[in-house]
């Protein structure tokens, strides 16, 4: 099955079209959030504009986070509580994904396929609704922690025997 790629929006470029002054600190975070290599929180993105830009305050993050959420560039996710009840964010992707959550190392994977995007076309015309939004998380266990569950469940058995 073909796997669709997930493209994340370029948050400078669409502010700039939609015409948002783009301050020094503003810049540094949109930066920040746009090069992350996986899914932030509001303190690991401070630590992460802190480095481009050291003036940078908690109270702009949010107002800056808040911003982009209103203006749909970008997702607020819980990721399933994993890390308690933190709120983490990741640049909007130009196709829908899930993302898959590890309950035993906490590993976050995005997930898309052509059947997810047919069944969100499956709902849309069934139920005559215009979908704008979809989050979804699944949990479970990623590969290498079912592979070390496994031999954990297999040394038990043996040593049993």
């Amino acid at each position: 099955m073909e796997k669709l790629l997930l493209h994340r929006r370029s948050l400078l470029r669409e502010l700039e079209t939609l015409g948002v002054r783009i301050t020094a600190q503003r810049r540094a975070l949109i930066e920040a959030i746009q090069t992350a290599d996986g899914h932030l929180d509001a303190t690991m993105l401070l630590e992460a504009a802190r480095k481009r830009d050291t003036r940078i305050n908690r109270a702009t993050v949010y107002r800056t986070l808040e911003l982009l959420k209103k203006l749909g560039l970008i997702d607020e996710l819980d990721l399933m509580h994993m890390t308690g009840e933190k709120h983490f964010y990741e640049v909007r992707t130009t196709v829908d994904h899930l993302h898959l959550a590890c309950v035993e190392c906490g590993r976050i994977e995005e997930f898309t396929s052509p059947l997810f995007e047919r069944l969100k076309t499956e709902i849309s015309l069934r139920n005559q609704f215009e979908i704008r939004v979809i989050r979804l998380e699944v949990g479970g266990c990623c590969k290498t922690c079912s592979k070390q569950d496994h031999r954990a469940v297999a040394l038990r058995a043996a040593s049993h025997v």
